[in-house]
């Protein structure tokens, strides 16, 4: 068996503004729990060694809380404020020598599965010349999240700033990128305000 090389980052330091105060999206229920442990039992289900970024202090309090018990390495942002870029560098700075290849994976996307995750890690871990970044994308062919990097786009991971995530990252390494098609809109589904989370209960009532 090949040595795991694949590492999950799961980005869970926003603060989650467009809900506009009505809970944390990332505690909302899902499958019986919150959404940030749920998605973290999906990462572990990878096979593959889990970071989660944290907001600091009291701020990842309940998001630390929803993790109790489960073997992830979690990462304090103190810069969260930031944007999505200051959790990239904090995430990516956090591991090992031994990652070949980072999944990065938003914390608020409640369709995303296990197998969609090991499908991603698996390609991630196939030898490539040159390296390649993998993005998944809905049926319809939309890109989407997660987004694997290879580590030779470290670098330039943990130089990221603001809030467009790795978008430059992307753009930069789009003749080497290829798309894994995911089921529905898996890849695209994100949740982030109250409508968007009364809508999805709404489709997944008993």
């Amino acid at each position: 068996m090949s040595p795991i090389s694949c590492h999950v980052l799961v980005l869970a330091a926003g603060f989650g503004r467009r809900m506009r105060g009505t809970g944390d999206k990332l505690l909302q229920t899902v499958e019986g729990a919150p959404l940030l442990r749920t998605l973290a039992l999906r990462a572990l289900a990878s096979g593959r060694p889990v970071t989660i970024t944290l907001p600091p202090g009291e701020d990842g309090a309940a998001r630390r809380a929803a993790l109790a018990g489960l073997e992830v390495t979690r990462v304090p942002v103190p810069d969260a404020a930031e944007g999505m870029a200051a959790s990239i560098r904090a995430g990516v700075a956090a591991l090992p020598a031994s990652a070949a290849a980072v999944m990065i994976v938003p914390a608020d996307m409640p369709e995303l599965t296990g197998d969609d995750l090991r499908r991603i890690a698996d390609a991630a871990e196939k030898p490539s010349d040159p390296p390649r970044v993998l993005r998944a994308i809905a049926a319809d062919g939309t890109p989407g999240h997660p987004v694997a990097f290879p580590r030779a786009a470290f670098p330039a991971l943990a130089e990221l700033s603001g809030d467009h995530g790795a978008r430059p990252v992307l753009s930069a390494w789009s003749e080497t990128c290829e798309t894994i098609a995911l089921p529905g809109r898996h890849a695209i589904l994100d949740l982030d305000t109250p409508e968007a989370w009364a809508a999805w209960y709404a489709g997944h009532a008993d």
